[in-house]
């Protein structure tokens, strides 16, 4: 994982995915019916290089509509809405199973098929959303009516079906999760067998608070780095730290009074964990004068189902201590008081669904934080159809769903110019956190806020002169956009724009993202400490700056765990509440700055040290060159804006 963004853009995920995640709707008949998307686009011809090994073992689920989905999605919607004499009234997981959950009967006649094709049945979750089966490649060819290839893509050999999956249609399945290598890495235990994230270290100098250092008063290594926008600019702070975030934020009179989250439970959900996690969050609570975690404050669990599989050097655990730690700590600092569940999947992209499913039909937590992303929408619907499901039953439950709007930005440079925004991030069903540029002052007061667009300009260390000319190249930035699968939900009618609704073309409005936002901006990022690697080969703590969106989703979730202390019920799916509150002083309205701002950064060459050099670089803060742009009321960069402490808090009593 890159030290300057997070995973909110899973690398490689879109690629294995589409092998992955397949299915679509299937008729009510007994004759065979074929599951649509199930062939991702680069199983192509020109990418094939053998068939599979029919003797390779496959482990996929197998999944299941809800009974009454009409009425499902309805009462979703009903509890979340302020305005229904149903909000509020939330189902236990019980009662959703016994009104919408398949039967019985329905998982039952799946699980005489599978063992009919000579395949073996493994674990079903108690809302019977999906049957895990474990067989081969030449019996799942037999019962789907396929082949499968391998295939070569971006360097790596992945296996695909070759055509299309067909089913029994009258078994009600509406998709086949996880036909592809099995690319696990963990262990019977769920730890990952991996050692700690190689290390990075923050390069001096940096500031302590924004503006505190400039190039005007620091010359780095003895070198004076040129202006920029007609004058010096000030280095990028060292990382901010929990008693500043909550000063910019408004919410450290709240904790100081008792509205720390107490009696609220978080649920992280990401991929592998962290063995050093309880330690590396007491030493760096310590360090940062919070409070450490009260016993049993943290858990890590590893879903039942999911964790004893085959290895694979296909995934990357390591690249998600980062993430691990962020999440944690950034929960920690805003909410102290809360109750952390940390939900480890074992890989970062075919199991995370199964993970979220176990998170919201055991109730575990009431607020959920979800730190990744595909990096579109372009995903087959039969792995959409899943996932938002499950969001529908959190919403029904009154568990809300946040999730990391993404880190570049509008994504066009990935999809050949296409934009297009993350999923899941555009579920109606979920709230997307974008993420800003933020300036925090020497008393932890807020100075101000910016879209988090970043461009990147070098210096040219024969000329010092930046180059190419400020602002250079877009290099992260705030996912946001138009979904080009889901209408407009009403909570944004009459708040979104127009012209971002329909800014995919044509008079289809449809779901913009994000809804909020808070700092991402890894410029002006968090300080963690986390037990990293060594160029040497030991490991140790440390301490160092860190952002993206998903900084930005656990913070939000943070404060939402204050809101719902404050209250006294749990806000659930958001959503309606939050866009009810737009243009009050509930939040900070986020817009592009008049002229240009920008921070210096200096990083050692090799992560770690000087003994290699240094990179001097000019982050230029919300330049505008994307398609996307942060403007007074709601924008697709920063949704609504980003809460305004008491006066947030106070909003959703």
């Amino acid at each position: 994982m890159s030290r300057s963004v997070r995973r909110a853009s899973i690398a490689l995920a879109v690629a294995v995915l589409a092998a992955a995640m397949v299915g679509g709707p299937v008729a009510a008949a007994s004759a065979r019916a074929a599951l649509t998307g199930s062939i991702p686009a680069w199983a192509s011809s020109a990418n094939w290089k053998q068939a599979s090994d029919p003797n390779a073992a496959v482990r996929f689920r197998v999944y299941l509509g809800w009974r009454d989905q009409a009425g499902a999605e309805a009462l979703a919607r009903a509890v979340s809405d302020p305005r229904s004499a149903s909000y509020g009234k939330y189902l236990t997981p019980a009662q959703f199973r016994q009104r919408y959950a398949p039967s019985q009967a329905s998982v039952g006649a799946i699980q005489a098929w599978i063992k009919s094709q000579g395949m073996a049945v493994g674990y079903t979750p108690t809302n019977n959303r999906y049957v895990e089966v474990k067989g081969t490649v030449a019996r799942a060819s037999a019962a789907f009516a396929t082949s499968f290839g391998d295939y070569k893509v971006n360097g790596k050999v992945v296996r695909s079906p070759s055509k299309a999956l067909s089913v029994p249609g009258n078994l009600g399945i509406t998709a086949v999760v996880g036909l592809d290598q099995g690319s696990d890495l963990v262990g019977p235990d769920g730890k990952p067998d991996a050692p700690p994230s190689p290390a990075f270290v923050n390069a001096p100098p940096c500031s302590t608070f924004y503006g505190e250092k400039t190039t005007a008063t620091v010359s780095p290594n003895g070198v004076t780095l040129p202006d920029a926008y007609g004058g010096p600019v000030p280095f990028a702070p060292c990382g901010y730290t929990p008693q500043q975030l909550r000063g910019a934020y408004g919410t450290s009179g709240l904790i100081a009074g008792g509205i720390d989250g107490t009696g609220q439970t978080v649920a992280i959900l990401d991929a592998y964990a962290s063995p050093t996690i309880e330690s590396d969050v007491n030493t760096w609570a310590t360090a940062r004068g919070i409070p450490t975690l009260k016993p049993n404050q943290l858990v890590q669990i590893v879903p039942p189902g999911i964790y004893n599989k085959p290895q694979s050097k296909a995934q990357d655990p390591q690249g998600w201590y980062g993430e691990e730690t962020l999440d944690v700590e950034a929960v920690h600092a805003m909410a102290p008081g809360a109750k952390i569940i940390y939900v480890g999947s074992p890989n970062n992209y075919r199991d995370l669904d199964e993970a979220l499913n176990h998170v919201v039909d055991r109730d575990l937590a009431s607020i959920v934080t979800n730190s990744y992303g595909y990096s579109s929408e372009f995903v087959p619907p039969g792995y959409i159809k899943p996932y938002l499901d499950t969001h529908i039953q959190a919403a029904a439950e009154g568990i809300g769903l946040y999730y990391s709007s993404g880190d570049a930005g509008d994504e066009a440079a990935a999809h050949g110019g296409v934009r297009t925004v993350d999923w899941s991030a555009s579920s109606p069903f979920a709230t997307a956190v974008g993420g800003t540029s933020l300036a925090v002052g020497q008393a932890n007061n807020y100075l101000f806020e910016t879209g988090w667009e970043t461009a990147r300009t070098n210096l040219d260390q024969k000329t010092i002169q930046w180059s190419p000319v400020p602002p250079g190249s877009f290099t992260t930035g705030s996912g946001g956009g138009t979904s080009r699968l889901f209408a407009q939900p009403s909570y944004q009618a009459g708040v979104v724009p127009n012209s971002i609704a329909t800014s995919n073309g044509g008079s289809f409005k449809g779901r913009a993202v994000p809804d909020v936002a808070m700092v991402g901006d890894p410029n002006t990022g968090f300080l963690i400490g986390q037990t990293q690697t060594f160029p040497d080969g030991h490991s140790a703590y440390s301490e160092f700056r860190l952002g993206g969106t998903s900084l930005s989703s656990p913070l939000f979730a943070g404060v939402m765990a204050l809101a719902d202390q404050a209250a006294g019920f749990h806000h659930g799916f958001a959503n309606p509440a939050l866009y009810a509150l737009a243009g009050t002083a509930a939040f900070r309205d986020v817009v592009q700055p008049a002229n240009h701002l920008a921070v210096a950064r200096v990083d050692f060459a090799n992560t770690v040290d000087p003994s290699n050099g240094f990179v001097y670089s000019l982050r230029t803060l919300d330049f505008g060159g994307l398609t996307i742009h942060t403007v007074a009321g709601y924008d697709d960069v920063t949704g609504l804006g980003t809460p305004n402490g008491a006066a947030f808090i106070n909003a959703l009593k």
